[in-house]
């Protein structure tokens, strides 16, 4: 395993990562080195919850000054059980190792609990998981999906893998392919810019608002066509709530079984045709290139063996 050139040695069992500092990163606290190593703001609450901060072995205050030579250890708190219930859910595990795990979450499973899902969710089934394996967890997820939205998110197993892989989400730097069944005939490519913002009076539904509304971009082709509908692939530039399912109803292809946004379809589908293909992206660790796809579910494969 190969980590980039900052990192002297990672404790997967402990948690905790070691940094050799050099005449070009000494001068400044450690606190602020481990930010600039992709550690949250917030991540400093370690040291109210056990975590420590160690300059050649010894306790140091995050406002300490490095100096060359100095080795910098900073040590997670003892890993704690949270507060989401343990509970058998189904789901596959894609991959797994000691930062990060890439689960295929079926359709009509809410990822986290909520006042209206308060159990079975996918939350809910990684703690059982890990309940069974004995080890503590604590749920980072990083890309979410509505409830009845399937395919592929990451879920960080500690702080630091959850900081970096948030970061580069927020960057932009975590690919995301997903694949969809669009009602009519969409043109073999296409690029939707159209600000989203909160349709007033709800509190889930958004709509197309040039005014108020954030940037949007979504990117399409079309992979095959149906009797009625179209199997598309989608890119995303930004991050939007139902940006897929807003963009594509705005231009005329709602989303087969989308029933907030065209409940009118012909189409009985019980849920929004909309599957997470593909993931790429940058081990937070390892800095590897890493790329994982899931097959389309069950549902929407029956629809497409129509085409």
């Amino acid at each position: 395993m190969t980590y980039s050139s900052f990192f002297t040695k990672i404790d997967f069992m402990r948690k905790k990562t070691e940094y050799m500092i050099d005449p070009a990163s000494a001068g400044i606290s450690a606190g602020m080195y481990l930010r600039q190593r992709g550690f949250s703001r917030h991540i400093m609450t370690w040291l109210k919850d056990g975590g420590r901060i160690l300059v050649n072995e010894t306790p140091v205050f995050a406002n300490y000054i490095l100096r060359p030579g100095d080795r910098l250890t900073a040590v997670f708190p003892p890993p704690r059980q949270g507060a989401v219930e343990a509970a058998p859910v189904n789901f596959s595990l894609v991959y797994e190792d000691e930062d990060l795990l890439v689960v295929n979450k079926p359709p009509g499973i809410p990822v986290h609990p909520s006042p209206g899902h308060p159990q079975g969710t996918l939350a809910n089934g990684l703690a059982w998981y890990f309940q069974q394996k004995g080890e503590p967890f604590v749920f980072h997820c990083v890309n979410r999906l509505n409830r009845d939205t399937s395919g592929l998110l990451i879920a960080a197993l500690h702080p630091l893998s959850a900081s970096l892989l948030s970061g580069n989400m927020a960057k932009r730097k975590i690919s995301r392919t997903y694949r969809a069944l669009a009602e009519g005939q969409t043109d073999a490519f296409g690029t939707i810019r159209a600000p989203i913002g909160r349709k007033p009076g709800s509190i889930i539904q958004r709509q197309i608002d040039p005014e108020h509304g954030a940037p949007a971009v979504t990117h399409y082709r079309t992979l095959a066509w149906g009797e009625g509908f179209s199997y598309i692939e989608l890119h995303l530039e930004t991050g939007r709530t139902h940006q897929i399912r807003v963009h594509m109803a705005s231009i005329g292809h709602p989303l087969l079984g989308d029933s907030l946004y065209h409940p009118d379809s012909a189409f009985p589908m019980a849920r929004q045709a909309l599957h997470s293909f593909a993931l790429e992206f940058t081990h937070p660790i390892t800095e590897k290139a890493i790329r994982f796809t899931a097959p389309l579910p069950l549902d929407m494969q029956a629809w497409l063996n129509r085409a």
